[in-house]
């Protein structure tokens, strides 16, 4: 078995369903962010001590996988690829919500990097944000049309800064702030 295909060496690739587009292709650039999330909250959770966070980020994984796959369909076929839905998101928001609880959220800038797992969940978050940025432009050009993509991206933002709170306070270190003044 080949580990290539060759296919793609004309620049294009192709999506789920018919038809090829350039890889610079909006679409395409946003299945490249989401599966760099997936890379970057593989690396975080390969860093992190805290007993809780490997088994949220194997399962935020397993979604990003679900939501790439109906990004990357073609829009006549996007809803047999549907699988992020209101409950996943309802599941990010129980998971940010029980973190909090455990945590003090601080009312100041942070600076990542005061743990290894810490810093890895700041570097997911960044990519997170990008990755929904690219999410955005598809639903604005219509090119997606679940609006609970949107609204995943976002609350998985948020669960990397929370539990980069988290892995920082199971380490016991306390979280630089960005002081301004």
């Amino acid at each position: 078995m080949k580990f290539y295909t060759a296919k793609g060496d004309d620049g294009s690739t192709g999506l789920l369903g018919e038809g090829r587009v350039p890889k610079y292709n909006i679409q395409i650039e946003a299945i490249g962010a989401l599966d760099e999330t997936s890379a970057a909250i593989g690396l975080a959770r390969a860093q992190c001590e805290a007993p809780q966070t490997a088994p949220i980020l194997i399962q935020v994984q397993r979604d990003l996988y679900k939501l790439m796959a109906e990004v990357a369909a073609t829009p006549k076929n996007a809803e047999t690829f549907r699988s992020i839905d209101e409950a996943r998101v309802a599941w990010l928001e129980q998971q940010t919500d029980s973190l909090s609880e455990a945590i003090e959220i601080p009312k100041e800038f942070i600076l990542p990097g005061d743990t290894k797992g810490g810093a890895a969940l700041s570097l997911a978050r960044a990519v997170v944000r990008r990755a929904e940025r690219r999410v955005v432009e598809l639903y604005d050009e219509k090119v997606v049309s679940n609006p609970q993509l949107l609204r995943y991206l976002n609350r998985l933002s948020s669960l990397c800064f929370v539990l980069e709170l988290a892995e920082n306070q199971h380490a016991g270190k306390n979280t630089s702030f960005a002081k301004t003044s």
